[in-house]
């Protein structure tokens, strides 16, 4: 048996759970845009309960809320990792971050396709 850092069943899920926390606490304290997600969903996940017209779409969503976090989360994680690489500038950390970048913003719009497409409904 492989010896694994981490350690194995509920001692692992500890630690991971421990290693989620922490890189909540980093995102929320060295990524501006992040606090901005993460207060926009905050605000919007109330609203969700008004705007939903059922249970499924209720998930929906809360489900495009925190793909944003998600996606903010892997692009932060990009930024750090190409930034830990080097502070250079080179053409493909440039094009790392402005993918990460891109998939933010994809994740945006499908957040205003979702919810939109919601309120529409609603106000009809």
């Amino acid at each position: 048996m492989i010896n694994k850092p981490n350690g194995s069943g509920i001692t692992r899920i500890i630690k991971a759970t421990q290693c989620s926390v922490q890189g909540f606490h980093a995102a929320w304290t060295n990524e501006a845009a992040f606090r901005q997600e993460a207060l926009l969903a905050i605000i919007m996940f109330p609203a969700s309960f008004w705007l939903a017209e059922s249970l499924s779409q209720w998930a929906v969503l809360v489900g495009v809320l925190l793909l944003v976090i998600i996606v903010e989360l892997l692009n932060s994680a990009i930024e750090a990792l190409t930034d830990r690489v080097s502070l250079e500038r080179h053409e493909l950390s440039g094009r790392a971050k402005d993918m990460g970048s891109a998939a933010v913003t994809c994740s945006l719009l499908i957040v205003t396709l979702v919810w939109g497409a919601a309120l529409f409904e609603k106000l009809q």
